[in-house]
């Protein structure tokens, strides 16, 4: 299961489970590669709904590397990801959300 309060999110790769964390040097890392001007533009680029399948893709990327991956794009572009594009731009949002929140505490009341 995945760390909620370290930011972790899980995804089946190729019918592997795999962890994706964004660490700052994945966030650097991110920002540099999609152009965007700073984490606030980043987020706000999901949030809005202006992102494009090479922005979720590099988020896995930089999630998976977060999580200690090794590889790059290219490894990516002919794997199978449970659930497909959706499963895979949901994850990508959840990941960006959890690097930036708090999880709630169960009984914890908003």
């Amino acid at each position: 299961m995945a760390n909620p309060w370290a930011g972790e999110v899980a995804i089946r790769i190729d019918g592997e489970r795999q962890v994706l964390r964004l660490t700052l040097g994945a966030l650097a890392e991110l920002e540099t590669q999609l152009g965007a001007e700073g984490l606030v533009a980043l987020v706000e680029r999901f949030e809005s709904a202006r992102f494009s399948t090479r922005d979720v893709l590099a988020l896995i990327v930089a999630g998976l590397r977060g999580g200690g991956w090794q590889g790059g794009p290219g490894d990516l572009l002919g794997a199978e990801i449970e659930g497909g594009p959706v499963a895979a731009a949901r994850a990508a949002a959840e990941l960006l959300a959890r690097a930036f929140a708090l999880p709630e505490m169960p009984g914890q009341t908003p």
